[in-house]
């Protein structure tokens, strides 16, 4: 299997190359990406694909079912380093529906480490009980709270002193909340963004 992979790539890389002559040359030259994604480590979600981007034009996070965990080293260093080093514009936070996740974190069943990893999503699920109780099934639910996963992981996102001290600095980074269709390979917009001026147009308010 690990034969028939390098195999792969290299038709890969030399169809593109034969394509764009030059492009892998440009490619190592340099990483500007306007993206920031924090998705899921499911394989069917690969972020450049789904988002039409190419390789250099997004820089990715991912994990399972996409939380953002106020003490996740691993996603707060990469946060860093794409809003401090790589000065990307728009970070996105995007789940998928029918989340492997997410459907572990709605079952009493043992899942190890990943108990403790998708208790935020079970307080989600707990905190919207009456809402998740409207929809007409099991996976209607799941999807709902999928995308409540996604609208907490934006608010997260904003409420780290990484985004706050960009945002004093005025830097016009904003955080979007996307979902992902896996049955038509459609992105949603779930109207969360949250960009410079939010928290203070809050307090305001």
């Amino acid at each position: 299997m690990l034969t028939d992979l390098i195999d792969r790539n290299s038709l890969w890389a030399q169809a593109r190359d034969a394509e764009d002559p030059g492009y892998f040359a440009r490619l190592a030259a340099q990483q500007a990406p306007e993206f920031f994604w924090i998705g899921c480590s499911d394989s069917r979600v690969p972020a450049n694909v789904v988002a039409g981007l190419d390789p250099g034009e997004v820089f990715v996070h991912r994990n399972v079912a996409n939380v953002v965990h106020s003490s996740d080293m691993n996603l707060l260093s990469a946060l860093e380093f794409a809003v401090e080093a790589l000065k990307v514009r728009e970070i996105i936070v995007c789940g998928h529906y029918g989340c492997g996740g997410v459907k572990a974190a709605t079952e009493d069943m043992a899942q190890g480490l990943a108990e403790h990893w998708l208790e935020p999503i079970r307080r989600l699920a707990r905190a919207y009980a009456v809402d998740l109780a409207r929809c007409e099934d099991i996976e209607a639910r799941r999807d709902k709270l999928a995308e409540l996963n996604v609208i907490e992981g934006v608010r997260r996102v904003s409420e780290t002193p990484i985004m706050q001290r960009a945002w004093g600095r005025r830097e016009s980074i904003r955080v979007h909340g996307l979902i992902y269709g896996l049955k038509d390979g459609r992105l949603r917009n779930l109207d969360c963004s949250i960009g410079p001026g939010h928290f203070e147009r809050q307090v305001a308010e």
